[in-house]
This record gives structure tokens, C-alpha cells and sequence, in this order.
């Protein structure tokens, strides 16, 4: 389908239309913005040969879903030949400074997108915080039934969008957008060289411009946060981080649930700990979470399943221990009752697995190979639910 480009100029400025005409045109304008980027997520999904690698319950979803980059791709297909199917800590720093442990064309495609990175962390940072995103969209939709979404294109760091920062093309495409590939070491690949970058996000990306064209003016914006001790990580807690990250592109929680087993003293959480502007949607639940399904602090069930796939849900897991971390991780993945990959727009979750990098700061907590790590994250992918490594 091709659009010629004398209707969008038409749009923009033909100034004696009727009411109704209007009305179809500006439609056919926002239509164009969606097909745009639905356009893309065809394009890349093309591009990356229809690939159905999938893993466990996700073997039978749609690519439709998910496209992941070459890079990702290749990781996924040379687990067990990298040696990540083991459980004696393997490393894995070493694909980023040796050609030979993988190829010379794949070594070329880390150091690029490595470089891609960069500037995508620069552009992220020297990004103007926005106004809030939902209360433009909400304000335009006073005067017409239609969902305005021109305001989405505030929240692109570059004139592209944000894969415009990312010219060597090895960002993999979800339904929310354009995410960060799956590689090791599963987080900041900087740490091979400074441990220093341990807790940084800046590995991280999220399309804020394709989360905010799936806004709609009735959508909460929820964050869902299981382990969500403020003083453990020091004076610059990732949480607070990436909060911060969602409020510069435009995204204010309106509801933050904040699990976190270690009794903690209310007047210093909330006094000393918690930035006063996330006070009035902060909801500080003092006691740890549980996986058995249908279970008042399991979050999945008693919180996740009362919003509906209007709002933007983003969860993070982060308990440091399995036991009760993977059962509710695969209940996302298996997805009992096909709704969590339809409410759930981001999700971050540090998976404590035998890898060599980590192994001194994870120690007794780890179980399980990296290859389980990735299979479980790609799964999550395939399903719908774009799965962050979290630090």
C-alpha cells in the first residue's frame, strides 16, 4: 500500500473542506502516522527472514510479535557452540575483544552496534524532558473522537526516531517499539573493561515514541516493581533511574507498586529515600511476593490482571531468589489465560545464572545456564512481552 504524497500535503493544507471532510482526512493523517510504523515492523521482520527460533510454550506465536536483530539471532543459534549451555561460569566478555570466538562478521557487528550504543546513551542524555505525553493526548481528543498521537514524535531522540541512532541496523523490533538485542554479559557490555558500569542501564533501549502511539486518553500508566528496595544499590538506585528515563520521554507513572520483603522504616522511605515527586502515585507494600498463582501477593494475579491492555504496564522482578523469581517469570512466559502478553509493555528482570562475569556478586544465588537466561528472554519476546536484562 502506497500513500501518494499529495493526500498528506492535502491534509496539512487544503483549508476549505467541509466538517465531515475534515474529519476523514485528519483521520486518514493519524492513519498514515500507524502505517508508517507498522510499515517498519514489516519491513524488519522481512528483513530478518521470517525467523521462528522459539523456545518451550513459545514455539507456536507469531512472528508478528517480535523480530529479533541478526545479532540476537546469531547468539540464539550458537548457545550450546559458545558454551552457555554450562553451569561452571563461563565468560563471555571474551566475544567482544576476540573475532575468533564467534566470526569476524558478527565481531564487526558488536563493535558497531557498541558505537551505536554510545550514541544512542549520549542522545539519551542530552535529551530535553518532555510534558507529559497522556495529557497532550488526552487534551486533543476533547475535540474529535479520533486518537491524536502527533505528539508521540516528541519523544524521539533523533529526527529518525530512535533507531536513528542505531545506522548499523542491529536493533531487534517488539510490539512496543525498537529494544535492545539479547547479548552477553546481559547487561552493560562496558563492565568487560570497568566494573564501575555494574549497575548502569545504559544498555538499555526503548522506542518512547511507539509506546506512546499505543496510548489511549482512558490509559494508566502502572509500573509493578518486585524488589523494590530504595537503599540497597547506594545513592543512585536503577529503579529511580529508570524512572527517571520514563518521565524525561513523557511517561509519569500514575501507579507505582512497590514490593519489597526487608522491613524498611517508613519514615526514612518515604522521608529520605523516595523523590518527592513519585510520592502520590507510590504505593509501598512492605512485604515479599509470592509465585503460587492465584495468591493476594502474587502481583501477577492480584494487580497485573485489573488493568486491561489499554494501560502501559511496565514490570520489573528483581528478588535475588529463584525459587520464587522463575515461577513467576514462566508464568509470563506460559501465559495460562492469554492475557499477560497483551498487558505487559515492558519487562525487567535480573536472572541470576551461572555467568563468569557476575559470578562473584551473585555467588549462591545463581542456577541455571546463560543459555537458560536467553531462552527464557526470547521466549518472553516471541510472546510479546519485550524482557530487559536488569542490573
Amino acid at each position: 500500500m502506497i500513500i501518494p504524497r499529495r493526500i498528506s500535503l492535502f491534509c496539512r493544507s487544503n483549508m476549505f473542506l467541509t466538517t465531515r471532510a475534515i474529519l476523514l482526512l485528519f483521520g486518514g493523517c493519524v492513519m498514515i502516522e500507524y502505517w508508517k510504523y507498522f510499515s517498519l515492523l514489516i519491513k524488519h521482520s522481512l528483513k530478518q527472514k521470517e525467523y521462528t527460533h522459539a523456545v518451550g510454550v513459545a514455539n507456536d506465536v507469531s512472528l508478528t510479535k517480535y523480530a529479533p536483530s541478526n545479532l540476537e539471532r546469531y547468539f540464539m543459534d550458537n548457545l550450546s557452540n559458545l558454551g552457555y549451555n554450562e553451569t561452571s561460569d563461563p565468560s563471555t566478555c571474551n566475544i567482544w575483544s576476540d573475532p575468533s570466538i564467534t566470526t569476524s562478521d558478527i565481531h564487526k557487528d558488536l563493535i558497531a552496534y557498541a558505537k551505536d550504543l554510545e550514541s544512542h546513551t549520549l542522545a539519551v542524555q542530552e535529551f530535553e524532558m518532555i510534558p507529559d505525553l497522556l495529557t497532550t493526548i488526552q487534551e486533543n481528543s476533547k475535540f474529535s473522537s479520533i486518537i491524536n498521537h502527533n505528539v508521540c514524535k516528541t519523544a524521539r531522540p533523533h529526527p529518525d526516531g530512535v533507531r536513528g541512532l542505531f545506522p548499523n541496523s542491529q536493533l531487534s523490533l517488539s510490539d512496543s517499539g525498537y529494544i535492545d538485542p539479547l547479548l552477553p554479559p546481559m547487561r552493560n557490555n562496558k563492565i568487560c573493561e570497568n566494573m564501575r558500569y555494574l549497575m548502569s542501564l545504559d544498555y538499555l533501549v526503548h522506542d518512547f515514541e511507539a509506546m506512546c502511539r499505543k496510548l489511549k486518553p482512558t490509559s494508566r500508566r502502572v509500573l509493578i516493581d518486585m524488589g523494590a528496595s530504595l537503599d540497597f544499590h547506594g545513592r543512585e538506585q536503577p529503579i529511580v533511574v529508570l524512572m527517571e528515563l520514563y518521565k524525561k520521554f513523557g511517561f509519569s507513572f500514575d501507579h507505582i507498586y512497590a514490593f519489597e520483603m526487608t522491613p524498611s522504616d517508613p519514615k526514612k522511605l518515604f522521608t529520605d529515600l523516595l523523590p518527592e515527586k513519585y510520592l502520590p502515585s507510590y504505593h509501598w507494600i512492605n512485604v515479599g511476593v509470592v509465585s503460587d498463582e492465584g495468591a493476594k501477593l502474587n502481583p501477577l494475579h492480584s494487580i497485573l490482571k485489573t488493568f486491561n491492555e489499554d494501560d502501559l504496564i511496565v514490570v520489573k522482578l528483581d528478588i535475588d531468589t529463584s525459587w520464587v523469581e522463575m515461577p513467576l517469570a514462566l508464568q509470563l512466559l506460559e501465559d495460562k489465560d492469554g492475557i499477560y502478553h497483551r498487558l505487559v509493555d515492558q519487562f525487567y528482570f535480573e536472572h541470576h545464572v551461572h555467568l563468569g562475569e557476575l559470578s562473584h556478586n551473585w555467588r549462591g544465588s545463581m542456577s541455571g545456564s546463560i543459555k537458560d537466561s536467553f531462552e527464557l528472554f526470547h521466549g518472553l519476546r516471541l510472546k510479546g512481552i519485550p524482557a530487559h536484562f536488569w542490573p
